[in-house]
């Protein structure tokens, strides 16, 4: 069975100012709600360390790899619950630049494997407003921290 998340917020900042907050990872536990914490590299086939808390959910640790890193447009990793095809997670940030110099951000997440059906509920809910939260929060961060030009 296959599922997606799509949520999309338009950021008062330029997409290099959104990548650099959205590519600090070791800054997430400052900012970010949904992605309480993270490690790793920001770089094609390097494994991460991700905490994730769901609003009214409990935290979890998710080991997943990226593959997508290019900069100021997309950023993409694949996690798993245990094997390949049980519960497969491809979460995905696109950023789009928009006419007023700043950014789109399709923030989703594609999902596969034969848990889906019985997560449905929990991830049209619980973790679609987790997507909304970060978003929002990652909103705050690049528009708060943006670099005015004299």
């Amino acid at each position: 069975m296959r599922h997606q998340l799509h949520t999309e917020i338009v950021i008062d900042a330029t997409p290099e100012r959104v990548w650099e907050v959205l590519t600090d990872l070791a800054d997430y536990h400052r900012w970010n709600p949904f992605v309480i914490e993270s490690a790793g590299e920001v770089a094609v086939g390097q494994r991460l360390t991700n905490r994730i808390k769901p609003p009214g959910g409990r935290a979890q640790t998710f080991r997943p790899i990226v593959t997508v890193a290019e900069p100021a447009v997309t950023f993409e990793w694949l996690g798993r619950l245990g094997i390949p095809g049980l519960f497969d997670g491809r979460h995905r940030f696109d950023l789009e630049p928009t006419a007023g110099g700043g950014t789109r951000l399709v923030h989703r997440e594609f999902f596969g494997g034969l848990l889906v059906r019985f997560l449905r509920s929990s991830l049209d809910t619980r973790v679609r407003q987790g997507f909304d939260a970060m978003n929002q929060a990652l909103k705050d961060r690049a528009e708060s921290t943006v670099q005015v030009e004299p």
